[in-house]
């Protein structure tokens, strides 16, 4: 929606989409000396139009109920696919540059994992709304405008007032017409009628719309055809067109998305480098040691006992470091090696009392006895094997990953279903 007053968010967003990223520059003027260093730079500039911005300027994000500098949105952009530590790390580095700058008037405020997940989503076009985000001043004006229109007090489609027909100039209107004329009621336009007299947030109609709209999937005959059963499924499950939410504290009309969370072990055989296509084409190849692994993934599987028309959205890290309380409600799988010190940082340590509440899940290779450890921890664990990665073969001939992909989704679905997940999230 277009507003008199530049917003920096919306510019943001503008660049990143058109893939013409800003700069920061040492100063307002767009001609100034460009810089990298934020602890340095005090404007970002942009292109199209040619706007700047300082990085100190308050933004429409609200974090613990204050506003983010934009400095804070900018930063967090440039780190999306650095991992939690190094990002925490590198504000802290950022802060104290500022410190020794100006004497501690500038500081970088550090979001928290869901927080950025929801930013960088909307910033890249990926959303169109955002639970930390709030509405334009605009948006409000309008409204105030058309609830004017609607009551006649200003706008609108110009009528003939009853009261002063008759004082047209040098004329004398038939009674017949006067009385047509004391009969007309006050309207406004089109945009009063769309609007109402209040701020309405209509989304909603767009999410019931796509159940109609989208496409029934090929496959998707019944039940079991994401079942354990038909491995083929796993390749050909329907995509959402963009993420539906991110976790958040207040109430939201957006369906929750379910958690996995990994070992964070290097004996792991699934770590965050090699999971997804693990569980999104059925295909296992061994982890990489990249320092670019990402610390958040999403994977999104059509569940049919559960939402036989939306697929669920599933967030997959490898650490609760971020976790509020209430996001363990919604774990619903927990990858593990058999080692107890990944628990450490759980609500639940011990683990016979951790796969009380969540599915459990050990993947080792085919034909290698399972640890005393995993046994012990009784029938909340599921062990499957894969294959022994063959570096000459590749991923050709590993069609087996799928039907022990197909195994782990089917009793993920099984144990969602018991513990109440439903079509609008857990419990509902």
């Amino acid at each position: 929606m277009a507003t008199s007053d530049p917003d920096p968010l919306l510019s943001l967003r503008r660049s990143i989409v058109s893939n013409s990223p800003p700069t920061t520059t040492i100063s307002q003027d767009p001609t100034s000396e460009a810089t990298e260093n934020l602890a340095v730079a005090t404007y970002l500039q942009f292109k199209d139009p040619p706007q700047s911005f300082s990085l100190d300027t308050p933004t429409r994000f609200i974090s613990s109920d204050k506003p983010v500098d934009l400095r804070s949105i900018y930063f967090a952009w440039q780190k999306q696919d650095v991992a939690i530590p190094e990002y925490i790390a590198s504000a802290q580095q950022l802060n104290e540059e500022l410190a020794s700058k100006d004497g501690g008037g500038s500081k970088v405020q550090n979001l928290v994992f869901v927080e950025r997940l929801d930013l960088i989503t909307w910033l890249q076009g990926a959303s169109e709304e955002s639970e930390y985000i709030k509405g334009l001043e605009t948006d409000a004006a309008s409204a105030a405008q058309s609830a004017q229109v609607a009551s006649g007090a200003a706008g609108g489609v110009s009528t003939i007032p009853s009261s002063t027909a008759g004082a047209r100039a040098g004329k004398t209107i038939d009674p017949r017409l006067q009385e047509i004329y004391n009969g007309e009621r006050r309207m406004g336009d089109r945009n009063t009628v769309l609007r109402g007299i209040k701020p309405t947030d209509f989304s909603h109609v767009r999410k019931t719309a796509e159940l109609f709209l989208r496409s029934r999937p090929p496959n998707a005959k019944g039940p079991a055809a994401a079942g354990p059963s038909n491995p083929a499924a796993l390749a050909s499950h329907p995509k959402p067109a963009a993420p539906t939410n991110a976790p958040g504290g207040k109430p939201s009309a957006r369906r929750p998305d379910p958690i996995i969370l990994l070992s964070p072990s290097a004996s792991s055989l699934l770590r965050m480098s090699n999971i997804k296509p693990f569980l999104d084409t059925g295909t296992y190849t061994p982890p990489s040691s990249s320092a670019s692994t990402p610390n958040i993934l999403h994977i999104s599987r059509l569940l049919p006992s559960i939402d036989p028309h939306r697929p669920l959205r599933f967030i997959l890290v490898d650490t609760p470091e971020q976790f509020k309380p209430d996001y363990w409600n919604r774990v619903v799988a927990v990858f593990t090696t058999g080692q107890v010190w990944q628990f450490r940082q759980y609500k639940w340590q011990n683990p016979p009392e951790l796969f009380k509440e969540v599915l459990g899940v050990y993947v080792g290779w085919r034909g290698e006895d399972i640890p005393g450890t995993v046994r012990g921890w009784g029938r909340g664990v599921v062990s499957v094997g894969v294959e022994k990665w063959n570096l000459g073969q590749g991923t050709q001939g590993r069609w087996r990953d799928r039907e022990v992909v197909e195994g782990i989704w089917g009793r993920m679905e099984e144990w969602m279903k018991g513990k109440g997940w439903g079509k609008e999230g857990l419990g509902r």
